[in-house]
């Protein structure tokens, strides 16, 4: 296993106990404080649904962020363009979340939401065409 795809793996598992800890307190939101660790009691619905929304995208993005670095070590891309995507894949789990916990208080957040959104196809594309094109 290539170096910048150990530090990369292990970085982004690195992250996984925040999502826990975000699973834990949006528990406790829904939950009124029943289950899980105490979270804002005073979101509305729309809000509870948007942290609903960003606490499911941080999951499963980062689980595609952790395929998008084994799949990049087999692709036939330029090391530039390999780190790029490298970077993009756990920085668009980390945007396209944010921007759904921010848009629960901010609408002008929702930025963050394109913006993730832009760098998981920047990703995927990226490593699928450096996967299916025949190397040099």
């Amino acid at each position: 296993m290539h170096h910048q795809t150990r530090l990369f793996l292990g970085i982004t598992l690195l992250t996984v106990p925040t999502i826990v800890y975000g699973g834990l307190t949006l528990l406790g939101v829904v939950t009124g404080g029943s289950a899980g660790l105490p979270g804002p009691s005073s979101l509305t619905a729309a809000q509870a649904a948007l942290y609903r929304a960003g606490h499911a995208h941080a999951g499963v993005l980062l689980l595609l962020s952790l395929i998008l670095q084994m799949a990049l070590e087999h692709s036939t891309l330029s090391p530039e363009l390999r780190l790029a995507a490298r970077i993009a894949a756990p920085a668009a789990a980390v945007l396209l979340s944010g921007g759904f916990f921010g848009l629960a208080h901010l609408p002008a957040l929702s930025v963050l939401l394109y913006l993730g959104a832009l760098l998981v196809i920047f990703a995927t594309v990226t490593t699928g065409v450096g996967l299916l094109r025949q190397a040099p």
